[in-house]
């Protein structure tokens, strides 16, 4: 009889940030294992649930067993196993002996390495509460935990000390060992509010007695608690006549660190609010883990909102308490920031030399002077003047030796900014300095100034140029430098300023600039470029041979190669596109196996067959056309007109026999064929098209 099943541990406060990570693959590992096994059917349903102290999975129907089997042994090669005489030789008795049977009993099967001696032994299946005890502790043992706590004199390491384990299959215990506890169906309510044991009864409605019986709402794979706790805020932003900030992540981590949210609305001094707002979010958000409250003119408030883990008989107290921490958080930044614009970012560029960028690569100083050099060259400069882009980039790293950074480093290039607009500096210069980290994530914006962009790119590609000279680059799941990031923040610029940029040739001055001896710059830039037009690659949820067709033509500007891949993602679905496509693989071919090599067009006067003769003036017809529309990126007129093409490419494949035998045809046919492949190599390689999906 199938019953729920339910795991809980049980553990000290775990790390907030990474416990949705440790509960989907604690989750993942138990149902892997649990499948396996047979107790369950592969995508069957299942739940997990976190707080900030116990990882939980629940899994409805698992069955009372594992199913009865027959186990197969493969033995000795039957050549070996009996004699001259066919009498069994010791290794064919050895190996009965080992299955329990005599060699009379053994089967013969035929194998990859021939035929061999074979066993098939039934075996019954195990009870399930064998076979979850088993999959819970090989799912422990296989959590990917950066570092384990060990504690206390035993050899049991968890995520944190761990004090107590529920499992469950319906209503019985599943007697199991782990991590220094004995599993049983108690478990732990909150802290303060129901300190005591928890007989959870069964699996079915485990978050429900959690709640009832123990003042604790756990988080589950649906986010449920963080939008809980974001409409809470919502609600108690409402008594100050404003809004609490919708800040998802905030609201997710928040939700690791309580196990019975109650909003607290809180106040500071409105004369806090002439800091830069960046810096005020950073202290609620970022130190205090509290939502910021905007008014409806979207300025902030000075009013917050806490979520108290507590349901407190005492608000006031509460209220006070968090206003109490806050408060001089807010006065060390104020402190930071006043203490700072006493000294222009010029007077700190000094201070950049004595700044380590990374070992091998000099100072902060000799990277700002790269990143100069470097932002002029990005791309035409007829939107940003010189002086200013120069000024931008001397001035760009200077936030790092301010207090205010020290404490936020979040903040770097924003308070930047700030700071160049309070020396003074043009506005051109302080938004540059502004943005040249963005984007540094998913979802972030680009740079909106010209010089921004130039300087973003510029000190992306610096530090990727670095990292590659150094043998630093990424490596499976490492990337301690972010370079894959950082070079899709380059990519992302570029396509969507969008700035017309020779990638070759950047990464090449890139390179060349790096103060660590290179044995092969010319390869050191190769790697470069094909790992920033990697990260090209992902930005496009089409067919991969769309794609591959055109990086084939190893451009260089990712806004060219981009319109190429739009226009050409369009065009493959219409119907000249299979024809064509088709027709340029076989073009190809031809062309690789000829022996004839094609050193010249084709010359009319050559040209016999009907065919062949309609194919080299509708080539001629459409050559300056296409190389007109290619020169103007405008690929979908200059596809367009090459599907036009499709008939008389189609019948010339018909009709004409290419290899002829006499010399000067065939050589004649071939040239008409180069010709036509090189006419549709200015959009893409064609012949990377898949034809079978099309």
């Amino acid at each position: 009889m199938a019953e729920d099943f339910l795991v809980e541990i049980g553990t000290e406060e775990l790390p907030p940030r990474r416990l949705r990570v440790f509960a989907r693959d604690f989750h993942d590992r138990v149902v892997k294992a649990v499948t396996a096994a047979g107790l369950i059917d592969a995508g069957a349903e299942s739940e997990w649930y976190c707080s900030p102290r116990r990882l939980a999975v629940v899994i409805p129907g698992v069955r009372a067993g594992e199913p009865d089997r027959v186990e197969e042994r493969l033995g000795p090669a039957v050549a070996a196993a009996f004699g001259a005489d066919g009498n069994p030789t010791k290794a064919a008795e050895g190996f009965a002996r080992s299955c329990g049977v005599s060699v009379d009993e053994l089967e013969r099967r035929q194998t990859d390495k021939g035929e061999r001696l074979a066993y098939r032994q039934p075996l019954d299946g195990r009870p399930a509460a064998i076979v979850l005890a088993e999959a819970v502790t090989t799912a422990v043992a296989g959590m990917s935990i950066p570092r384990r706590m060990r504690w206390g004199s035993g050899d049991a390491g968890f995520i944190r000390p761990v004090h107590w384990l529920v499992m469950l299959h319906g209503n019985e215990v599943v007697e199991c060992e782990l991590l220094g506890v004995t599993a049983g169906r108690e478990s732990r309510g909150h802290r303060f509010h129901h300190p005591e044991p928890i007989k959870i009864k069964s699996p079915a409605g485990y978050a429900a007695q959690l709640r009832k019986a123990g003042h604790v709402e756990v988080d589950d794979a649906t986010g449920g608690l963080a939008a809980v706790i974001q409409e809470q805020a919502g609600r108690a932003a409402q008594a100050t006549g404003g809004r609490a900030v919708e800040a998802p992540d905030l609201a997710t981590e928040v939700a690791a660190l309580v196990e019975w949210p109650v909003p607290v609305v809180g106040s500071f001094t409105a004369d806090f609010l002439t800091l830069p707002e960046e810096v005020v979010v950073a202290v609620l958000e970022g130190q205090q883990r509290y939502f910021p409250i905007r008014d409806t003119g979207n300025k902030l408030m000075p009013h917050f909102v806490a979520i108290s883990n507590i349901d407190s008989r005492d608000p006031e107290a509460v209220r006070r308490g968090n206003e109490r921490v806050v408060r001089p958080r807010l006065a060390d930044a104020m402190f930071f920031w006043q203490t700072d614009i006493k000294t222009p970012l010029a007077e700190r560029i000094g201070a950049l030399e004595h700044i380590v960028f990374q070992a091998g690569l000099g100072s902060l100083a000799d990277k700002t002077q790269r990143i100069a050099a470097l932002a002029k060259q990005v791309a035409p400069a007829d939107d940003v003047e010189p002086a200013l882009l120069e000024r931008a980039a001397s001035l760009c790293k200077c936030d790092l030796v301010t207090d205010m950074v020290g404490e936020f480093p979040e903040l770097q290039g924003v308070m930047g900014g700030h700071y160049a607009t309070a020396d003074g500096e043009p506005e051109a210069v302080a938004a540059a300095i502004r943005e040249h980290y963005l984007p540094q994530q998913a979802g972030d914006p680009i740079p909106a100034t010209a010089a921004g962009k130039r300087l973003a790119i510029a000190d992306k590609l610096d530090t990727i140029a670095g990292a590659f000279a150094l043998g630093k680059r990424p490596s499976g799941d490492r990337d301690p430098f972010a370079l894959r990031r950082a070079a899709a923040g380059i990519v992302r610029i570029a396509l969507e300023a969008p700035l017309d940029i020779d990638l070759a040739k950047l990464i090449g001055a890139a390179v060349a600039a790096q103060p660590v001896p290179v044995d092969d710059e010319a390869a050191l830039t190769a790697d470069i470029r094909a790992f920033i037009l990697d990260r090209l690659r992902s930005q496009y949820a089409i067919r991969i041979d769309v794609v591959d067709a055109v990086l084939a033509l190893d451009l260089d500007d990712p806004a060219d190669i981009d319109a190429r891949i739009t226009a050409l993602a369009a065009f493959v679905d219409q119907p000249a596109a299979q024809s064509l496509a088709a027709a340029n693989k076989r073009c190809a071919n031809i062309l690789r196996q000829a022996v004839d090599a094609v050193d010249r067009p084709p010359k009319a006067e050559g040209l016999i067959e009907a065919a062949e003769v309609d194919l080299y003036e509708a080539i001629e017809a459409s050559r300056d056309d296409v190389a007109a529309r290619v020169a103007e990126r405008d690929y979908k007129a200059a596809l367009t007109k090459l599907a036009t093409l499709r008939e008389p490419v189609d019948k010339f494949f018909d009709d004409v026999l290419v290899m002829d035998e006499r010399p000067d045809v065939r050589l004649n046919r071939l040239a008409l064929l180069d010709s036509l492949h090189r006419l549709f190599s200015q959009t893409a390689d064609w012949a990377r098209i898949q034809v079978n999906s099309l």
